[in-house]
């Protein structure tokens, strides 16, 4: 007897449509592999929504309750492409409860809930699955979960926020001041109105605990680890930083120190002959660290209607697979290990730090001596006037680890009228 799974939907923006639209297209290879004919039977959209032209054409019942989902008896699997946290949790949860696999792109979700659903999935047995939750179009996490099952990882460094990596793009290919790449971006699409989550890094440090339950294994959370962004980054900064041979980026990384795992999400200088240092524009890439492979790259779009969708749509053809072979609904990763985070005194780096400084010899002792009580070893590569009429100097560290940084960093902040404006982690080749 033929397979069929009905799946019900919920939401129909650019990522939903784009769903239907490719499932429609691809539905019979689908069927040819794995011998599960997959039909979309049913969506979820606002009322005040038109989506009956798209409905017709793909056969769709349109509805305005997600209980026509969730408790409808004869739908197997729930897309949920609706974005944010709420009311996505609560239809998941719903989705889940009657015993319903769940495909969903939303990585604010998942990192901040996913142990929760993580544990109702595998107790109504069923799978949760969100390929596109992380770098849109690359599929990262079913690399990490599958294909390093004989190998070790030990660091994953992301760029893994368009918006940001097209910004920093502009100001270093263009010289455009930060205020003026984030209008550009907006007025693209690739940042919103509200262009928090992306320039303040908490899109990215999303991702980041996500890679870091599928690298490690281990659950971490936001308050786990240092998020910056790229707010109010300065052309002066990005401009010293290529003149010495670095691109400057919004990395995630999440990396194995002995026993524990130290994650962070930062501007970071990156040497131009790194592979991630030629991510231009709106893409992503991931390169991972392992003690087998040694150095792997993965590299493509990060979001937009299409690549988001197709991870979505491969989430959908594992799950036939799965049907196919009369498998029990695996999970897409065990991520049971304890908690353990890295001393921060064996997590180090070289540092770019910028500071300002009215233009006094006395203050400028200071900052030199406050470096010497705490050992920290520099090169001045920029001493100068600044428009402002400030000070501007930069450093150039040798290795410092984390409490020799938050240590410095504290004892700059308590010398009158000096500020560090910058401080990011020079990353090795």
């Amino acid at each position: 007897m033929e397979k069929r799974l009905q799946i019900g939907i919920l939401g129909l923006g650019v990522v939903g449509t784009g769903v239907v639209e490719i499932l429609a297209k691809e539905r019979q290879k689908i069927k040819q592999r794995t011998g599960v004919e997959l039909v979309i039977t049913k969506a979820l959209i606002r009322e005040a929504e038109d989506k009956s032209g798209l409905a017709t054409a793909h056969g769709l019942k349109l509805v305005y309750d997600v209980k026509e989902i969730t408790e409808d008896d004869e739908i197997d699997v729930v897309v949920e492409v609706m974005g944010k946290i709420h009311p996505a949790k609560e239809f998941v949860t719903a989705a889940l409860s009657e015993n319903k696999h769940v495909v969903t792109a939303n990585k604010d979700l998942l990192a901040q809930h996913g142990t929760e659903l993580f544990q109702i999935a595998e107790k109504h047995h069923v799978s949760l699955y969100y390929e596109a939750s992380v770098a849109g179009g690359i599929p990262i996490l079913r690399t990490l979960a599958n294909s390093f099952i004989a190998d070790e990882i030990t660091e994953v460094l992301g760029i893994i926020n368009g918006t940001t990596n097209y910004m920093l793009t502009q100001m270093v290919e263009n010289g455009m001041a930060y205020e003026d790449a984030l209008k550009r971006a907006q007025e693209l699409g690739f940042a919103e109105s509200d262009p928090t989550n992306d320039v303040d890094g908490i899109d990215a440090a999303y991702k980041t605990v996500i890679l870091t339950r599928f690298a490690y294994g281990t659950d971490i959370a936001l308050e786990d680890f240092v998020v910056r962004g790229i707010r109010g980054i300065e052309i002066a900064d990005i401009e010293l930083a290529k003149a010495i041979g670095y691109e400057v980026k919004l990395i995630g990384m999440t990396k194995k120190v002995g026993d524990g795992v130290f994650a962070e999400v930062a501007p970071a200088l990156v040497p131009v002959h790194h592979p991630l240092a030629a991510i231009r524009n709106e893409f992503n890439g991931v390169f991972v660290r392992s003690t087998g492979i040694g150095q792997s790259m993965y590299f493509g779009p990060g979001a937009g209607s299409l690549p988001t969708a197709t991870s979505v749509v491969t989430d959908l053809a594992v799950i036939a697979e799965n049907q196919a072979d009369n498998k029990p609904a695996p999970q897409f990763i065990q991520y049971k290990a304890e908690k353990q985070f890295a001393d921060p005194k064996a997590v180090s780096s070289r540092y770019f730090i910028a500071m300002k400084t009215i233009d006094d010899a006395q203050l400028w002792r200071e900052i030199e001596q406050a470096a010497v009580d705490l050992g920290v070893s520099y090169e001045d590569i920029e001493n100068t006037m600044a428009a402002d009429g400030k000070r501007r100097i930069v450093w150039l560290t040798e290795e410092l680890n984390e409490v020799q940084k938050h240590q410095f960093v504290s004892a700059v902040s308590k010398i009158e009228e000096t500020k560090i404006t910058q401080i990011m982690k020079v990353m090795e080749e």
